[in-house]
């Protein structure tokens, strides 16, 4: 080029070129994060600025001189400046350049409903609804917040435990052979150690009304009182007048113990495998449950071998005399139950009801209050949970603060069968 040629002046860069400079990038990034917070944004602070980013934002805006090093920049100028520059908006370029855009405050909204949606189902599920105390269990778990920042994830592992608890008590089987039983193969999901382990030995010993087990040693006795590596010996049930037709162990044992007028102890083994067993009495015999053994006692004392059939839980129900109480439904027994009027006699009365087809037997608020008006000096009745057959039932107990063992209604108790036993045959004719 020689000395008299004219000097091309460059073009000046265009719009686009100067929304991505680089000197722009702090704010972008910083407009992103504004306006994906799902709030109304009118302003933006950008900064600490260096000299070459203050200058391009100057450019930008069309500044006489340089901002300040942390200025606040108003959403509308900057709108102004953008839609000029490009013919697009300042939300169009920063999805652009930077990335979509969020929503933080609708995702916290979507959180916090996903979230009292999982707690009020859990509330509400029905084995949490069949078994009140359990209720205490789930304002645990809601405390505790959800898994791994997961409403959905919170709710799988929810899901798995009411599944085993649903299944409790077990069938005298090995943990990991039950585990693979309730939960399709997954034997492992409730190994010591395991989230899943720890909500069912939490929901366990909310139950039983224990501390949580804090050693292995505990939590193995948990999951034995609970059914699971137990064995078909130790987990016994007491029966009286239980005359049940056919040649198998079971109704061999029970008959010649009732014609007796002996009380005996089946174990888990007699139930799981019984043999011939029929219930022959009656088109839909009455078997009465009881939780005290001293109540089968007194009954055998005064009905001897004409004893109603009267099954006792001895407090909490183990596994072989939930399984008996259901195999005597499967042959057509009507299941009636009574326990204690207080705290832990309500839980197990719940239990029971629950895991069977049971139905209560004077258990009603009535019968609590004509208990306590004999018996005004029991003792406090402890922890009191609902009682889902009788809503009127744990209120009234709890205005009078007073415990009435089934001991001190046995004569309401016997006066019952001795109805049912003035119709039994003596033993040896038909």
């Amino acid at each position: 080029m020689t000395s008299t040629e004219a000097t091309i002046p460059t073009e000046p860069a265009s719009g686009d070129a100067t929304l991505r400079r680089p000197e722009l990038r702090p704010l972008w990034d910083t407009l992103h994060s504004r306006l994906s917070s799902g709030r109304p944004v009118t302003r933006v602070r950008l900064g600490p600025l260096d000299d070459t980013q203050r200058e391009a934002l100057a450019d930008l805006l069309g500044l006489d001189r340089l901002p300040d090093a942390r200025p606040s920049v108003a959403l509308t100028r900057l709108e102004d400046a953008v839609t000029e520059l490009s013919g697009r908006t300042v939300r169009e370029v920063v999805t652009e350049l930077v990335g979509p855009l969020g929503d933080r405050a609708g995702e916290r909204r979507r959180q916090k409903d996903e979230r009292a949606e999982l707690w009020t189902w859990l509330t509400e599920h029905e084995t949490v609804r069949a078994q009140p105390v359990l209720s205490h269990w789930a304002a645990t778990c809601r405390a505790a917040g959800v898994v791994a920042g997961s409403a959905e994830h919170t709710r799988t592992l929810l899901t798995d435990a009411l599944k085993v608890l649903a299944e409790l008590p077990g069938q005298a089987e090995p943990l990991p052979v039950f585990t693979a039983r309730v939960l399709s193969g997954q034997a492992h999901a409730l190994d010591d150690g395991t989230p899943l382990s720890a909500l069912v030995l939490r929901a366990l010993a909310t139950l039983y009304d224990t501390d949580p087990p804090q050693s292995a040693a505990q939590r193995r006795a948990l999951w034995t009182r609970a059914g699971v590596a137990d064995d078909e010996l130790s987990a016994t049930v007491l029966v009286g007048g239980l005359r049940p037709a056919g040649d198998g162990l079971l109704a061999r044992v029970a008959t010649a113990c009732t014609e007796a007028g002996q009380a005996t102890s089946l174990t888990l083994a007699h139930v799981r495998y019984p043999g011939q067993f029929i219930l022959s009495e009656a088109p839909e015999p009455v078997v009465h449950v009881v939780e005290n053994p001293s109540i089968l006692a007194l009954a055998l004392r005064r009905f001897g071998p004409r004893c109603p059939p009267l099954v006792c839980t001895s407090g909490w129900p183990n596994s072989a005399a939930i399984q008996l109480l259901r195999m005597l439904a499967d042959h057509g027994a009507d299941l009636r139950y009574h326990g204690d009027f207080d705290g832990e006699g309500l839980r197990i009365a719940a239990y029971v009801l629950d895991k069977t087809s049971a139905r209560p037997w004077r258990m009603t608020a009535a019968d609590y209050r004509a208990a306590v008006a004999r018996n005004p000096r029991g003792p406090q009745p402890g922890r009191i949970t609902e009682a889902p057959w009788d809503p009127e039932l744990a209120q009234i107990m709890a205005g009078h603060g007073t415990a009435v063992v089934e001991e001190l209604v046995a004569d309401v108790l016997l006066k019952d069968l001795a109805g049912v036993a003035q119709h039994r045959c003596p033993p040896g004719r038909p």
